[in-house]
């Protein structure tokens, strides 16, 4: 398999939001990182497989404080998050990132169904190989829980503790611009519900609770991001599928 020139590569959205993501990792797996340029401070959503390091691709983006939150601790989504200072996560999964393993962050459950083989269409570096993979130990600077506001000077997003995927998944709101960033609570494909720490019915609450966030866009941990229709959609139909 050929060596990647390159990991990362970034699209500009609106209001002062990038989109970050790993162009060689299979559209399926890889997680979409989200960068919100503040006044004083900037977030980061998420921080993906951690194979190649992120902080430097970010770096590119700002000289300011970085405040990365862990929308949940999946391997997808919490690779990269001990390359930074500021570490936030929910209480339910701090322990995840003081001790992740092949379990605790799903990449043992992933490997069952998905060949890691197709996962990648380039690699790293030469001699990389998947069969060495795992996650970093990141232990939380900060834990945030459901109505707690992350201050970037110019900007606020309140979080939302939304668990039924995993029971520290969080949302983050930002009122001003009615952005939702969902992480894997909500994007537009199969919602999983059936991991070693899901909770179905705990996720039905967490899917009606979200029609109640007055969000018009959303930013989800995966594929493209929507508006409110799309979202609806998306609720109605997993609720549909699980309440027959």
């Amino acid at each position: 398999m050929q060596v990647a020139d390159s990991w990362y590569r970034t699209t500009p959205r609106a209001d002062g939001i990038t989109l970050v993501w790993e162009h060689h990792v299979d559209p399926g797996t890889r997680c979409n990182i989200w960068h919100v340029r503040g006044r004083d401070r900037d977030l980061l959503v998420d921080s993906g497989l951690g194979v190649v390091p992120l902080a430097p691709a970010i770096a590119e983006l700002t000289d300011r404080p970085v405040l990365a939150v862990a929308s949940h601790t999946h391997f997808d989504h919490s690779g990269g998050l001990h390359e930074f200072e500021h570490r936030l996560c929910h209480p339910a999964e701090r322990h995840i990132l003081d001790a992740p393993d092949d379990h605790n962050t799903v990449w043992s459950a992933f490997r069952t169904y998905v060949d890691p083989d197709t996962m990648l269409d380039a690699v790293p570096h030469e001699g990389f190989s998947l069969d060495d993979y795992a996650v970093t130990p990141a232990p939380p600077t900060r834990l945030i829980d459901e109505g707690d506001v992350l201050d970037l000077g110019d900007r606020h997003l309140t979080v939302f503790h939304l668990p039924g995927h995993s029971p520290g998944s969080v949302c983050l709101y930002e009122t001003a611009t009615r952005t939702l960033f969902t992480g894997d609570v909500l994007y537009d494909g199969q919602l999983l519900d059936g991991l070693y720490h899901s909770d179905v019915e705990v996720y039905l609450e967490t899917l009606a609770r979200l029609r109640e966030i007055p969000a018009d866009t959303f930013h989800c941990g995966h594929y493209a991001s929507f508006g409110r229709g799309r979202a609806n959609e998306l609720i109605d139909a997993h609720m549909a599928a699980r309440r027959r």
